[in-house]
């Protein structure tokens, strides 16, 4: 399914996963390497190799074989606005006190499928709790 985020990129929702963990890899590291994002995403390495060779055709990524990668800058700013969405529902998630491995499994099943205008509200609310937790808090209250 091609994510309705980013314009005429038509970039699917594994796409972006992978776009996502590359730039976590280049934070880290400074560069990725076909293993090393495998062995993120818990796929192998054949399966990672395709994904690479396609995204560097489709210009997301700077790719030589046998070499790191990094992310061109069409890359980049799609792995920076997943990171944010990310970000941003794991805050909003979390103040509904939900346990964390609920927090991360939700977060991943539902970062691609939420348009930019929902996510703004999200945020929003996600701000206003922060800054009035006893707010927040009265919605949970247990009695």
């Amino acid at each position: 399914m091609a994510s309705p985020f980013y314009g005429s990129n038509d970039i699917t929702e594994i796409a972006e996963d992978y776009l996502e963990r590359i730039q976590e890899l280049v934070d880290r590291k400074g560069y990725a390497r076909v293993t090393d994002l495998a062995e993120a995403l818990h796929i192998g390495r054949s399966t990672v190799s395709t994904m690479v060779r396609k995204l560097s055709q489709r210009g997301f990524i700077n790719y030589e074989r046998y070499r790191g990668f990094t992310l061109t800058e069409s890359g980049r700013k799609i792995a920076l606005q997943i990171k944010s969405r990310h970000e941003t529902l794991t805050r909003f998630l979390r103040h509904l006190d939900l346990p964390e491995k609920i927090v991360a499994t939700d977060v991943e099943g539902i970062e691609h499928h939420l348009s930019n205008q929902t996510l703004a509200r999200l945020k929003q609310l996600s701000d206003y709790w922060q800054e009035n937790p006893k707010a927040c808090a009265q919605i949970f209250k247990q009695g």
